[in-house]
């Protein structure tokens, strides 16, 4: 369960929480960041409280048991959606908080440890479900979806310029047999894009990466989710409560921006972060995580 959560000190910085002062981290992982909010709001005293939302059923289960032994206090955690975060917090009685982190990778354990597929370097089935309660599966996409539909998807979800070849490559494959396993489709994409005429085709990324961030931000309807949760975490902050969001590619960031840009114009937020936090060198160091990862803040006024 190792999880080193990005930008610590800097998310500290900049919620600046209080003693007694309340939060929601809307994605609490392994709560690495929400101990560390808890510290400064009276973690030893019970003074202050954090809310803590986890979408995966199984990360909720392990971090809930892991903070039974820990015996921390005024962290109340639910497993939920933050597309739900307006309900969740109400009926938590945190309808007016100081401030809402939303850190939006997924962790290292999704790929280390859960076997759904996350990565394309393990031969897992094609899941990538953060809930098991969601219907829809990689696997699903892959075999169901209509070419028009996927070629939009790669395209949409990852910018993938070689859209039409892996597609192509993907309808080959399962008119054979149904596609199953991650190791099955990077061998597909890499044959695509690597083989024949493509074999010198260069590039700093692996062919499968773009592929693989685009099945699991639709099966995940990640970027849908996102703006249900910026738009109901304005409702639920205090006045002069802080929003903090770290990103880490560029569809995640230009729906943030767009939305900070948006309510500063209509002045409901001040934009703190004209330009983004970025890890330190060091950070980037031991925590390779965080090379991609850009903390975004702004207050409601």
């Amino acid at each position: 369960m190792l999880h080193i959560p990005v930008l610590k000190e800097e998310v500290i910085e900049a919620l600046n929480p209080k003693l007694g002062e309340r939060f929601i981290d809307a994605t609490l992982g392994f709560a690495g960041h929400s101990k560390a909010i808890l510290e400064a709001v009276g973690l030893q005293g019970g003074e202050g409280e954090v809310l803590g939302l986890e979408r995966d059923n199984q990360v909720y289960h392990l971090t809930k048991d892991a903070l039974k032994k820990e015996k921390i206090v005024g962290l109340e955690i639910i497993n939920g959606s933050f597309g739900s975060l307006k309900d969740l917090a109400f009926t938590y009685g945190f309808n007016k908080v100081n401030g809402i982190l939303f850190d939006l990778g997924f962790s290292s354990w999704h790929v280390d440890s859960s076997g759904r597929g996350f990565t394309f370097q393990k031969d897992e089935p094609l899941d990538m479900r953060y809930s098991s309660n969601d219907p829809l599966t990689a696997e699903t996409i892959v075999n169901t979806y209509s070419e028009k539909d996927l070629v939009k998807l790669l395209k949409k979800n990852s910018q993938e310029k070689f859209a039409k070849k892996i597609v192509k490559a993907i309808l080959l494959k399962r008119e054979v047999e149904p596609i199953k396993t991650t190791f099955e489709l990077v061998n597909m994409i890499q044959e695509a894009l690597l083989g024949g005429k493509n074999k010198k085709l260069k590039s700093k990324i692996h062919p499968a990466t773009r592929t693989f961030q685009a099945l699991r931000i639709e099966v995940n309807q990640e970027m849908i989710i996102l703006k249900q949760g910026l738009e109901q975490a304005i409702e639920i902050l205090a006045s002069k409560g802080r929003l903090a969001v770290i990103t880490f590619h560029s569809l995640e960031e230009r729906i943030v921006k767009n939305f900070f840009k948006d309510l500063a114009k209509k002045k409901v937020l001040k934009i703190i972060t004209k330009n983004p936090i970025l890890p330190k060198k060091k950070e980037k160091g031991f925590n390779p995580r965080a090379r991609s990862a850009k903390l975004w803040v702004a207050v409601k006024l």
